[in-house]
């Protein structure tokens, strides 16, 4: 199973507001484990950054100016996501911006399933914090890098965070549990042979009695 880690940094917090994406990355997973696999763009917003999500990130106008503006990383993007489903914190925050960059590219949105990992963290932990670096501390993910946000190093947590949420190390012990449960079915499954008889014949008998008149003084004869 083939499922994609996706993160974004933005502009600001609502791309109604005109702001935009900066740095998208998506990790690959399959049957839940990182292959390897991983697509990162920082991308040029055509737009000045403002100062409050600068702080978040720490991408510079400088910078971002150095890079490649949208239309020109969308097709890797998609490519690189396919059809699979998406892995997300907060997916509405992220899915509303691609599908945003991608109207402005009159290409159509977004149309895949997705695993809301800010949804399923509530659901598993009511009440209890539930950010990345939460996550990260609950379930001892090394998140110490992260002095800030950053759309790869945050695919790469969130992929650690997921595997936990999801029940982490348990598929390991239920596939050993179920090879121990078919062995043992295995060995109920044997073909029934008949019972093998042990008495002795006559003839091994009478051997027998031969060899013990032989004995000497043998202590059964002691009285």
């Amino acid at each position: 199973m083939r499922e994609i880690v996706v993160d974004t940094e933005t502009t600001g917090l609502d791309p109604g507001d005109g702001h935009r994406i900066v740095e998208i990355a998506a990790l690959e997973l399959i049957n839940h484990v990182p292959t390897g696999r991983i697509f990162h763009r920082y991308v040029n917003p055509q737009r000045p950054m403002p100062e409050a999500a600068r702080a978040v990130h720490g991408l510079s106008d400088v910078f971002l100016a150095q890079q490649d503006t949208f239309d020109a990383v969308a097709d890797a993007f998609l490519e690189f996501v396919g059809g699979d489903r998406l892995v997300i914190h907060n997916a509405g925050f992220d899915i509303a911006f691609i599908n945003t960059e991608l109207a402005l590219l009159g290409k159509p949105p977004l149309a895949l399933a997705f695993e809301d990992t800010l949804a399923l963290a509530r659901q598993r932990y009511p009440g209890a914090p539930a950010s990345l670096d939460a996550l990260c501390k609950r379930f001892n993910v090394d998140n110490s890098a992260r002095d800030k946000h950053g759309a790869r190093l945050d695919c790469e947590l969130l992929a650690s965070v997921y595997l936990e949420l999801i029940g982490g190390r348990q598929p390991a012990l239920e596939l050993v549990a179920s090879r121990l449960v078919v062995g043992v079915g295995t060995a109920h499954a044997r073909p029934v042979r008949p019972p093998r008889l042990f008495t002795a014949t006559l003839a091994e008998r009478e051997r027998h009695r031969t060899f013990l008149a032989k004995l000497k003084a043998p202590i059964w004869l002691e009285a």
